[in-house]
């Protein structure tokens, strides 16, 4: 995985987190583990966005609060800016916490209903005993209407704030302290579709003005396109795909990439009903007892169409370059790109940049509509 271009911020390797079952005997004993995650590797630099995506249960919010060390992982490496932070105490967490923060996706259960919007705000203030220039009370105003509240609002309580409002509060908490990374466990997917764009106008704002990483978690294929610089696929605890977000939509290496693509509804009706759809049969494995080899080999298209390989029903697939700036975990990817099995990438990209008014160029930009969630379980067309 490619550094960002001012160095990472996070790198995660190895991590895993398994959550365990204990027996309801009198003598409560482990009998099994839920296994949310299985071994994951990825950088973020700074002021990048690495957008998270996959169906639930994949194991995208469990990873994204691993980095953080609000679950505590099994196994593996994290590091924030260089940092080793899995063996830290919560004393020794307090100084890395000012460099990380979280905005959660409902905005409605993140704040405490008790306490007015100036005491959340200043929350971050007050637990790293930080005391701004010119005081608590005039930052916590600054940040509101940086983020598009009133100051004068300071005394307010959540439940006078709409949605999208709350959010704002949620976001200006987080951005308290100018934290080097942001972890946005969906941010929008709670709110309606006129005020997500501009969340995410307000996220791109603020990464562009205090250079933050974002790991930014979601669902929607036309959100992630828009604010990622990268993208990483979640199967079932592993991440099967990553890449740079022009390469992921144009190319997409990963029988799983390519159905979540195909998935994507085009604002056509004609083309809509042309369209070529990749049918995943079948539910998502259970990650308490996981299938041998590739985790995706159940419900895989591609191993159909080529006669059952027993390589991935044997072998793991790791997570290998498949470009200079591409990852895959797949046999056959080769053999993929090769035949062109399946919807073409072109058309797989052209239903996801319909649903975006991103440019097709490097960078993401804000502004988009956001709509077209990913399918939790793709069903055959009637």
């Amino acid at each position: 995985m490619s550094e960002g271009q001012n160095g990472s911020i996070v790198q995660v390797r190895g991590l895993r987190t398994y959550f365990p079952i204990k027996s309801r005997s009198l003598i409560p004993r482990v009998v099994g583990q839920v296994m949310a995650v299985d071994g994951i590797d990825f950088d973020i630099g700074a002021g990048e966005t690495l957008g998270l995506v996959g169906e639930s249960g994949s194991g995208k919010t469990t990873a994204a609060r691993s980095v953080l060390m609000l679950v505590k992982p099994t196994s593996g490496s994290v590091k924030i800016d260089g940092t080793e932070i899995t063996g830290l105490n919560a004393r020794q967490l307090r100084p890395i916490r000012r460099k990380t923060s979280m905005i959660f996706q409902d905005p409605y259960n993140a704040l405490n209903p008790r306490h007015t919007v100036g005491a959340i705000i200043s929350a971050p203030f007050e637990i790293q005993n930080v005391k701004p220039e010119g005081g608590v009370k005039r930052a916590v105003q600054d940040l509101m209407q940086r983020v598009g509240l009133n100051p004068e609002h300071y005394n307010r309580y959540p439940n006078e704030f709409s949605g999208g409002q709350r959010q704002r509060i949620g976001i200006a908490r987080a951005v308290a302290l100018h934290p080097e990374l942001i972890v946005c466990d969906e941010p929008v997917s709670a709110l309606d579709v006129s005020i997500q764009a501009q969340i995410l106008n307000l996220l791109h704002d603020l990464q562009n003005e205090f250079n933050i990483a974002y790991l930014f978690v979601a669902h929607d294929l036309a959100v992630v396109r828009q604010v990622s610089h990268r993208i990483a696929v979640m199967y079932l605890g592993h991440i099967v795909e990553s890449a740079p977000r022009k390469t992921i939509y144009s190319m997409p290496l990963h029988p799983y990439t390519r159905s979540l693509l195909s998935a994507v509804p085009v604002p056509d009706p004609v083309r809509q009903r042309q369209r070529t759809r990749i049918v995943l049969q079948g539910d998502v494995p259970s990650p308490i007892d996981p299938p041998p080899g590739c985790v995706f080999h159940t419900r895989c298209w591609l191993y159909e169409r080529l006669g059952k390989p027993e390589r991935c029903r044997t072998e793991e697939p790791l997570l290998r370059p498949f470009t200079t700036d591409q990852t895959v975990a797949c046999h056959f990817a080769e053999e993929l790109v090769g035949q062109g099995v399946g919807e073409s990438a072109a058309e797989a990209a052209a239903a996801a940049a319909a649903l975006s008014a991103t440019p097709d160029d490097d960078e993401p930009e804000a502004g988009a509509d956001a709509g077209a969630t990913i399918q939790e379980s793709p069903v055959q067309q009637a």
